[in-house]
């Protein structure tokens, strides 16, 4: 038996020195030739081996060598930050639908942390939005298992399916003393990525919800209308990227440029490799994908001058930090609300075949002024005098493994949301029907609906334009809006 396992183990010791000199020389062949070449961790290796021909040979059942290989790559991308991952031929062809504005599932932005889901943030118009789904909530439970133990893929496939079908959740959320549970039903999520509306006679509203292929095309035909629309000179325009956890790249840039000056510096990235360092400007050739028809050519010119003001939140991530950074940086917009999430980090895909890839963190985000988003955020100019909740909402810094920012500590997460201990709460509180009823009681909270009547943020922004100084609404307990 011994001499099976050191045979197989050499087998496997060569399997895998050989992808990696492959993946070697073809990492050499980018990057400059004075980077020294590593050696291949032999040790490390032989390691590997023998704990793949123990699992083999001694596992108390079989298990197949695709799983281990898959199981392996998974650990290896995980272990690097929370937004690296392996992806299978589903996740990846639900990756590439996903850009375009329509997929099945919940409607739900997580990442995994210490064997939990946290929700970052939930899609505007889904089931997970209506029902009430907040950014920062624990999901501990999907229908009758504990997710302790799962990966993040596999969680993520639980709660996708069929649309019409059924799924509960178990949520652990702070300031509630007992779990929430969720019954969903699944659906089509078909996102409409720009939102747009008069809010009265010489101001105009435009809502992202999220960065896709045709954002910046919705977004040219969005201002058009308005300015249309208008029939005398604009005094502002409110860009609302709240709760947009962000998307597409060019669609960032799409958006920068619409109301930046023509070549402005929007956004530029540093890695290790060549391709990681980028420098994008408001230009066609940095914002067209697949297209030679330049849907920001003709907008009306007013649209670079008008007054402007930005709302952002802890759920404004990545690509709209992009926007908001971009336009702070060249004194286009005032930005207002609260801190943003501070995911400030390139995830690129790498296909490996097989209809296959990776996801791999390459490089750092940077605003034109040189300010590192990631682990930060955007500080915005005016804070949000509503937003009481912020100072417990979760960020990028409260990711464990997060990629550091350089220039800023880590943040804590609270005590009292420690996974473990959370984890442990729900599953002892939630085995009766008694506590699914108390559950639901607490929950019944509608979340706010932005650029509605409702939204005191829209009512501050309007107020600083029209030179009003008051003290927004705080919001009562007895008609309390709670923003998703």
């Amino acid at each position: 038996m011994s001499h099976i396992i050191k045979k197989s183990g050499l087998l496997i010791i060569g399997l895998i020195a050989g992808i990696m000199i492959s993946l070697n020389f073809s990492a050499i062949a980018k990057k400059d030739p004075v980077e020294a070449v590593h050696p291949l961790p032999i040790e490390e290796l032989r390691t590997f081996a023998q704990v793949f021909g123990r699992i083999k040979s001694d596992y108390v059942e079989s298990v197949e060598d695709k799983k281990l290989i898959t199981e392996a790559i998974n650990g290896m991308l995980v272990g690097l930050d929370p937004h690296s991952s392996y992806l299978d031929k589903d996740e990846y062809k639900e990756l590439q639908i996903g850009t375009q504005g329509e997929f099945g599932g919940l409607g739900i932005q997580v990442t995994m942390e210490d064997g939990v889901v946290k929700v970052i943030s939930p899609i505007e118009d889904t089931p997970a939005f209506r029902a009430g789904i907040k950014t920062g909530d624990l999901i501990v439970k999907l229908d009758d298992k504990v997710v302790k133990g799962m990966t993040l893929n596999d969680a993520i496939k639980m709660m996708r399916g069929k649309p019409k079908t059924s799924i509960k959740i178990t949520i652990v959320r702070e300031g509630e003393s007992d779990p929430l549970i969720f019954n969903l039903v699944r659906d089509i999520i078909k996102i409409q990525s720009v939102k747009s509306k008069m809010i009265e006679p010489g101001y105009a509203y435009i809502r992202i919800t999220q960065f896709q292929e045709q954002t910046g095309e919705n977004l040219a035909q969005a201002i058009n209308t308005l300015f249309s629309q208008n029939k005398g000179d604009m005094k502002g325009l409110i860009l609302d990227l709240r709760n947009d956890p962000g998307g597409l790249l060019n669609g960032a840039v799409a958006v920068s440029a619409a109301f930046l000056p023509e070549n402005a510096l929007v956004v530029y990235t540093e890695g290790r490799s060549v391709d990681a360092k980028m420098k994008l400007h408001a230009s066609p050739e940095h914002y067209l994908r697949g297209s030679d028809v330049d849907f920001l050519k003709g907008l009306p010119q007013e649209a670079k001058t008008v007054p402007m003001i930005t709302l952002v939140n802890g759920g404004s991530a990545s690509a709209s930090e992009i926007v908001a950074g971009a336009l702070q940086d060249h004194k286009r917009s005032i930005v207002m609300g609260s801190q943003t999430f501070g995911k400030g980090s390139v995830q690129t895909i790498l296909p490996l075949g097989n209809n296959t890839a990776i996801k791999l963190t390459t490089a750092r985000y940077y605003t034109p002024n040189g300010q590192s988003i990631q682990a930060k955020g955007i500080t915005p100019d005016i804070k949000d005098e509503t937003d009481t909740g912020d100072e417990e909402r979760l960020r990028e810094s409260d990711l464990n493994r997060h990629l550091s920012n350089g220039k800023t500590d880590k943040k804590k997460s609270p005590a009292s949301m420690d996974p473990a201990i959370q984890i442990e709460k729900a599953i002892q509180e939630t085995s009766g029907e008694t506590k699914e009823e108390k559950a639901k009681a607490k929950k019944n909270k509608k979340p706010l609906e932005f650029g509605s009547e409702d939204d005191q943020l829209l009512v501050q922004a309007m107020n600083y334009f029209k030179g009003i100084k008051t003290t927004p609404k705080k919001k009562s307990d007895k008609n309390e809006k709670t923003e998703s």
